[in-house]
C-alpha cells in the first residue's frame, strides 16, 4: 500500500509531498517514508504505532467488538457501526450520532465487505515492526494519539515518537480511536504548523 502512493505519486507527476495517515494509514504512511523517503516532506502519523512486538495490544472489549461480524442488513449494519464508533471513540468529546449514522450509511453503501475487517488487521500484524527503520528516518515527523485510545493504546504513539528523532509528539485528552468534529482544530493546527516547519 506504501508503494502504491509513491507509484500515485509518480502518476501526478508529484516529486514529494506532505503526508498524513491515520490508524493503518499511519503504518503505511511511516512505510512509504521508511521505503521511499524522498517523497515525503513531512510525515503525521495519528493514532498508530511502531509496530513493536512489545507494545500493549488492543482493549479486550475493542477487540472482541473488532471481531465480531457486523450485521448484512443495511440499518441493522449501522446501528452495529454505532456501537463501535461509540466503544472506540473515547470520552472527552461529544458523539455526533447523525454524522456517524451517515457515515456508517455511506460505507455500506460504497461495500459491505467485513473480510476487509479482518484483512486490516492482519496487514497491521503481517508488517512487523519498524522501529528500527523509523530510527534511521530523517524526516519531520509528527505524533498525534489519544489518550483513550482502546484499539492502539497510546503507547504505540509514544514509541513511534521515541523511535522518530526528529518528531513532535501531541496527546490528546478524551481522545480516543478516532477523529471527532471537536478535535479537528486542535488536530488542523498542530498539522499546518508541523508542514510550515517542514516547509
Amino acid at each position: 500500500m506504501a508503494n502504491d502512493a509513491a507509484g500515485l505519486l509518480d502518476h501526478l507527476d508529484v516529486a514529494s509531498a506532505h503526508v498524513v495517515g491515520a490508524s493503518l494509514g499511519g503504518m503505511i504512511a511511516q512505510t512509504l517514508a521508511i521505503e521511499h523517503p524522498g517523497r515525503v516532506r513531512s510525515l503525521t502519523s495519528i493514532m498508530s504505532t511502531t509496530g513493536h512486538s512489545g507494545l500493549p495490544p488492543a482493549k479486550p472489549e475493542a477487540m472482541a467488538r473488532l471481531s465480531t461480524p457486523p450485521p448484512t442488513e443495511r440499518e441493522a449494519y449501522i446501528e452495529h457501526s454505532l456501537v463501535s464508533q461509540r466503544l472506540f471513540g473515547g470520552s472527552g468529546f461529544p458523539f455526533d450520532e447523525e454524522r456517524g449514522r451517515r457515515l456508517a450509511g455511506r460505507a455500506y453503501d460504497r461495500g459491505f465487505y467485513p473480510q476487509g475487517v479482518a484483512r486490516q488487521a492482519a496487514a497491521a500484524i503481517a508488517s512487523g515492526s519498524r522501529r528500527e527503520a523509523l530510527a534511521k528516518l530523517d524526516v519531520p515527523a509528527l505524533v498525534i494519539h489519544g489518550l483513550e485510545d482502546p484499539l492502539v493504546p497510546v503507547e504505540g504513539g509514544l514509541d513511534t515518537h521515541q523511535a522518530i528523532a526528529r518528531s513532535e509528539l501531541l496527546l490528546i485528552d478524551g481522545m480516543g480511536h478516532s477523529l471527532p468534529r471537536g478535535v479537528w482544530p486542535t488536530v488542523l493546527d498542530a498539522i499546518q504548523k508541523h508542514v510550515a516547519r517542514a516547509s
